[in-house]
């Protein structure tokens, strides 16, 4: 339309169809959703990545009836809950429904039998509560023990395993990150 008279213009918009969107609508569009996003609008509340802050509360309870404080932190203490939101944006996107399904689940039998949810449950009631989710969901269950394991035990750099907590309680020194350590070679030797 650059360098086009009035009656081009004219012409132009009597051809357009009924309903249809405009540049400048579409323009305007794109514009209102990409700054939505940057301003972080999304579904999810906190700082959590895949879940939300009911989930990640449930999640942290079970996770601490895995690994519980005692002389060290609790799974959740050492930042395993970080660990599988992180990785359930990432890696294990494809379990985002069974933790959802799952942590509906432990919530419920919570309620059904405490009458409240995981956050107000007594330690007792915590236990149980994660031994009938074991009983009942044995699947949902084994996935939030081996994540949670992972998360504990594994690398600090995948937000678990905070301070290195576990493999201070296990007597390790803290492994050089792979293609960093420093050269073991010195010129002319090899062991």
């Amino acid at each position: 339309m650059c360098g086009a008279g009035p009656a081009r213009r004219a012409q132009m918009k009597a051809r357009k169809e009924p309903g249809a969107v405009t540049r400048r609508q579409f323009m305007a569009a794109s514009a209102m959703s990409s700054a939505a996003w940057a301003a972080g609008c999304t579904s999810q509340s906190g700082d959590w990545e895949s879940l939300s802050e009911d989930q990640a509360g449930t999640l942290a309870v079970i996770c601490d009836q895995i690994v519980p404080a005692d002389d060290f932190p609790s799974a959740s203490q050492a930042g395993v809950v970080t660990y599988i939101d992180r990785q359930l944006s990432r890696h294990y996107r494809r379990h985002r429904m069974a933790y959802a399904h799952g942590l509906e689940q432990a919530e419920s039998i919570s309620a059904k039998r405490f009458g409240h949810g995981l956050a107000q449950a007594t330690a007792e009631q915590r236990l149980q509560a994660a031994r009938a989710l074991e009983q009942e969901n044995r699947t949902f269950f084994e996935l939030v023990r081996k994540h949670t394991l992972e998360g504990y035990y594994g690398s600090p750099r995948h937000g678990g395993n905070r301070d290195a907590v576990s493999w201070r309680m296990l007597g390790l020194a803290e492994p050089p990150v792979r293609g960093r350590a420093r050269d073991v070679f010195s010129k002319g030797t090899r062991s």
